[in-house]
């Protein structure tokens, strides 16, 4: 900092000659900066004498960019671009005005996306950001809000919430079904087109756990799709590609539409669950505690849902 004093005048003269560069107007950084265009022309000029060269080159109403300028200029917007991500994050989730969502692609597409018009009638005021990651990112660090995670409920940087249990059926489309061979037993699967998931990240239970928990040992099937994101599963499951793992959360909607049937009765509940989870070093603001009772209340709704159709 004692280099950076001894190099720049001040830094008023860099968030002038900032502005000024960006919109290539000084009228317009003193718009934006809520100073006068003569504020703006003086500092621009004493940060060029402290250098000893020009940045702009000034022209009849209009200006532009010298070489050094641009340099200048590259230079100072990237450092003020880090400054400004940097404090964004810092900052509690109510000043930012919004409250973000860190989940999986999976959980995006066939959970959340489906209920956005519900919550935009139940919450009309909510500026919520969905956050799409296959990794378990540190809310606290990365400035997020609530984000879902699998497990048991217990994470010593985090209050948690349950959102539902973790409950695993075999589904496939009618289309495949139709032209496949019978899968009415549990026995019956390993004989058919599995589509498998190969997480990177994170432990999920595969194949092998599923039939293994139903006495049914595994062997490697005559036909076998592989994927590394849990949303292709369940599109190619919806494109007729095989029998995946649903998990009962993400595959409800798409059973009641009758796109994906439930292959057998048999289940799997691993005894873990989903959990609504939100950093313990920071207090809930009123936006993101909200949010989180109307997801815990969708989800309550869906298990009611189920219930009753079973």
């Amino acid at each position: 900092m004692h280099g950076l004093r001894a190099t720049i005048p001040s830094l008023n003269s860099l968030f002038a000659f900032e502005a000024a560069a960006r919109h290539l107007s000084f009228s317009r950084a003193a718009a934006e900066l809520n100073v006068t265009q003569a504020a703006i022309s003086y500092a621009v000029k004493r940060l060029e004498d402290f250098i000893g060269t020009a940045l702009f080159v000034r022209a009849h109403r209009r200006i532009s960019l010298t070489e050094n300028g641009e340099r200048l200029y590259n230079d100072v917007a990237i450092g003020l671009g880090h400054i400004a991500r940097t404090v964004e994050t810092m900052r509690p989730a109510a000043d930012r005005g919004h409250v973000t969502f860190s989940v999986s692609t999976a959980f995006a597409t066939y959970w959340m996306l489906p209920r956005l018009a519900r919550l935009r009638q139940d919450l009309p005021a909510l500026d919520m950001r969905l956050q799409t990651t296959d990794r378990n990112l540190d809310l606290s660090a990365e400035g997020i809000s609530l984000g879902l995670r699998q497990g048991d409920g217990d994470w010593p940087a985090y209050d948690s919430a349950l959102f539902c249990d973790e409950e695993i059926i075999a589904v496939a489309s009618p289309r495949y079904l139709d032209t496949a061979p019978p899968a009415d037993k549990t026995g019956d699967l390993p004989a058919h087109r599995l589509i498998h998931l190969e997480e990177p990240f994170r432990p999920v239970p595969s194949w092998a756990d599923w039939l293994a928990a139903h006495g049914v040992a595994y062997r490697l099937p005559a036909e076998e799709l592989r994927l590394n994101d849990y949303a292709l599963v369940l599109h190619a499951a919806l494109d007729g590609e095989g029998i995946a793992l649903g998990w009962r959360h993400l595959v409800a909607d798409s059973l009641a539409a009758g796109t994906l049937v439930q292959v057998t009765r048999a289940t799997y509940s691993t005894g873990n669950g989903f959990y609504l989870i939100w950093p313990r070093n920071r207090p809930l603001a009123d936006a993101a505690r909200e949010f989180r009772d109307w997801l815990l209340k969708e989800a309550r709704a869906g298990e009611a849902w189920n219930d009753g159709r079973d």
